[in-house]
């Protein structure tokens, strides 16, 4: 074998340790969920149904990748995601196999309940819209996700919290719910629950990793 065969070899082995790393259902919800904002094992752990022994095993696979990062706060270890690219290698994995594979459209036509979901388009004129006032922007994720980076005009109200916060929800305007991104069902359920009370509810399957949004203060 010639050097520039080995040398050819060696940049695609590389680039392979992004594959292997992300060659997990579970490692891509821990990628994210942590696209949300920094989590520690524990929670990490909890939010992806998993023990905390297979969490930290993950972790540990994203982190020689690099593709994640940690930092220690006392006895708490926190776990980020290296830089806005990861969030974006998300995105565009998950969008490429929802492009090509017929399973993965079949499972997402089943969550699609509402024909008038907000669309990847529609983010100018929603974001108009809720600049003016016209349409309410509700993040139902946990709170401290909503104060590492949110949507624009969006306001927190936790899917536990929204059933005894609905007299904060002004009628006769249209709520539009969000979450995680498009695999995450607390907005559907936010939705659902809004609607029971009367409320007109809309989804919008995207999340911060899809607008790659940076955090708003």
């Amino acid at each position: 074998m010639n050097d520039t065969r080995r040398f050819k070899d060696l940049l695609y082995e590389q680039v392979a340790r992004i594959g292997k790393a992300a060659g997990s259902p579970k490692r891509l919800e821990l990628i994210e969920l942590l696209c949300q904002g920094e989590k520690t094992v524990d929670t990490l752990a909890r939010e992806a149904a998993i023990s905390m022994k297979l969490a930290s095993a993950h972790l540990r696979e994203l982190r020689s990748a690099h593709l994640v990062e940690t930092e220690r706060r006392g006895k708490n270890v926190i776990y980020r995601i290296a830089n806005r690219e990861v969030a974006e290698f998300w995105v565009a994995i998950r969008s490429l196999a929802e492009d090509r594979l017929v399973e993965l459209k079949m499972a997402l036509a089943q969550l699609t309940s509402d024909p008038r979901e907000l669309t990847p388009q529609d983010r100018d004129s929603l974001v108009r819209m809720a600049k003016k006032g016209s349409v309410v922007v509700l993040d139902v994720r946990p709170s401290a996700e909503y104060e590492a980076a949110h949507l624009p005009y969006a306001q927190s109200m936790p899917i536990e919290e929204l059933k005894s916060r609905l007299a904060e929800l002004p009628q006769g305007k249209t709520i539009v719910a969000y979450c995680r991104g498009p695999y995450c069902l607390m907005a559907r359920d936010a939705v659902l629950l809004l609607k029971q009370q009367g409320f007109e509810a809309i989804h919008l399957p995207e999340g911060v990793a899809e607008w790659g949004m940076a955090p708003v203060r």
